[in-house]
């Protein structure tokens, strides 16, 4: 977009101090061609730029000419007017102090940036979802501004099962993951996690929080991730695949299929995650056509009981029959069709 480009240009220009066109096309990765003529257009826009000729020439601002955003990257620049959109899931706050920024640019662009702002739509809701409005969780903000402040705080929680208890954390970051948000912290147990809808209370202290040296949020929150998937996935099955099935299996499973080589036969090996063995052959026995399972015995035993119930209510031996004629005769037709050069 060339907006969020020429915005880049001013930035690097009060960076910089003085740019060539070769330094502006290296920094944005364009052509000098296309860097000349965003200076350009920068000058016809009104912004104080000018070149300079001759040996150390180059383009500057006149008399030093600054904004507020003089630290901002090109990305950034382009985040900004991105989140401060009206449609976007920013809280008011957040969204009053980007407007903010967004004013802080020159006249000629605040039109543009502007424009930027109302090009985004954050739609947090899955399809089939209610339309019921979500709004943060009551102790978001206290939260958030004790992880800000380094301040432990005595939060009161409810878990799952609905006991109350109290406690002191040391809050280390905040996590919105969908619709929940989650306070990571250190406790007296280690590290915990906290869903915020569930925060009954939240008193901060004047005790500074332990923050340990080499805590990383998103490499701590990825660990955490990935042992709730484990917990709640705790079964593998091993199985073997058509190539041309692993699409389908990959739509249906996500994160919880792992695609391994290529057999003599031609399938492939993958391994699938799920809760127990008769809510995986429940989820698999639609698969039957390009998936074989071949480990563990019990979710093989549990979809052949599947099979003979679809065969008892849908078929009998007749019906069974002719059922598995068609099946095989539409097999063989859909086979012949992906061979068919140009077939969709």
């Amino acid at each position: 977009m060339r907006t969020d480009r020429l915005v880049a240009v001013l930035l690097l220009l009060q960076r910089r101090e003085q740019v060539t066109a070769a330094e502006v096309a290296r920094e944005l990765e364009v052509s000098e061609r296309t860097a000349r003529r965003d200076l350009d257009a920068l000058a016809m826009a009104g912004v104080p730029v000018y070149a300079t000729q001759g040996r150390g020439g180059g383009w500057r601002l006149v008399g030093g000419a600054r904004t507020d955003l003089s630290g901002l990257t090109a990305s950034e620049a382009r985040a900004l007017f991105l989140v401060a959109g009206p449609a976007s899931a920013a809280t008011p706050a957040v969204k009053t102090a980007l407007r903010k920024l967004v004013q802080a640019l020159p006249e000629p662009f605040r039109a543009q940036a502007e424009a930027a702002a109302s090009s985004w739509v954050t739609d947090p809701r899955q399809w089939g979802a209610s339309r019921v409005e979500h709004r943060p969780p009551p102790f978001l903000e206290a939260l958030q501004d004790a992880v800000i402040r380094g301040l432990q705080v005595r939060l009161g929680y409810v878990d799952g099962k609905g006991a109350e208890t109290t406690r002191t954390v040391h809050p280390l970051g905040i996590v919105a993951k969908d619709l929940a948000w989650y306070l990571v912290t250190h406790t007296e147990a280690g590290r915990r996690t906290f869903r915020i809808d569930r925060v009954s209370s939240a008193d901060p202290t004047d005790d500074p929080v332990n923050r340990p040296e080499d805590f990383d949020l998103a490499a701590s929150w990825r660990e955490i991730a990935d042992e709730v998937d484990r917990r709640r996935t705790p079964l593998e099955i091993q199985a073997l695949c058509t190539p041309h099935g692993l699409g389908i299996l990959r739509i249906g499973l996500g994160d919880r299929l792992d695609v391994g080589g290529t057999t003599n036969d031609g399938r492939v090996a993958v391994v699938i995650r799920g809760r127990d063995e008769y809510t995986l052959a429940g989820e698999l026995a639609g698969l039957v056509e390009w998936l074989e399972v071949t480990d563990p015995p019990g979710v093989r035993h549990h979809l052949a009981a599947i099979g003979d119930a679809l065969v008892e209510r849908y078929g009998g031996a007749d019906g069974a029959h002719r059922e598995r004629g068609a099946w095989q005769r539409g097999k063989r037709a859909r086979d012949t069709a992906q061979d068919k050069p140009g077939t969709q």
